[in-house]
């Protein structure tokens, strides 16, 4: 079976290129911190603090690049400490979501939505997917082999020749199964 390196995803967010400009200055551009698991995609040294009705998080890490519409991801543990209830959703899908405000050290913007915990899926480069017959968008079945395994379904395909094989949960997922990022993960086929 084929076996796919995981991502553990913490809290973070991405920004609008209006939303960085009203957070951190005119003019400010990201600084790379460090490159992620997907070709292009970076954590910046900037971040930011959120705020929910009952409670905060500081120094919530921002992603790179700029993209068209900001999206903060959180798991429900954080969404729970945060005081709201955003959906499980696909990256990119905010309608209807929960906002909160941002602050920044120039200034802070109140979201009226865009809070999400990410559904769990798996980057597949093209070349991948037509080695294991996988399909963009096809729900998976995978097997974390962690402390605690666990068997894990309705992970979302995802396949484009931009990116690279990685599987993407958030921390409550990682800790469920005792794995860490760099672990790797079954494919059931």
């Amino acid at each position: 079976m084929p076996m796919i390196p995981i991502g553990v995803s913490a809290r973070h967010i991405h920004l609008s290129q209006t939303d960085l400009l009203a957070l951190f200055g005119e003019g400010y551009e990201l600084s790379r911190f460090k490159d992620l698991s997907q070709p292009g995609q970076f954590a910046a040294q900037e971040t930011v603090a959120i705020i929910g009705p009952k409670g905060q998080f500081d120094k919530v890490r921002i992603l790179g690049p700029i993209r068209p519409q900001t999206q903060i991801e959180v798991s429900r543990t954080d969404a729970f400490a945060l005081g709201i209830h955003p959906p499980v959703r696909e990256s990119g899908h905010i309608e209807g979501t929960p906002g909160v405000r941002v602050i920044g050290p120039k200034g802070e913007v109140t979201l009226e939505q865009g809070v999400i915990v990410a559904a769990r899926h798996i980057h597949f480069h093209t070349s991948d997917a037509t080695q294991w017959g996988i399909q963009d968008k096809q729900l998976l079945r995978v097997h974390l082999r962690g402390e605690r395994p666990l068997i894990f379904e309705d992970v979302i395909a995802r396949v484009s020749d931009q990116f690279a094989l990685d599987m993407h949960i958030d921390t409550d997922e990682g800790n469920a199964a005792g794995v860490k990022t760099g672990d790797k993960a079954e494919l059931l086929l």
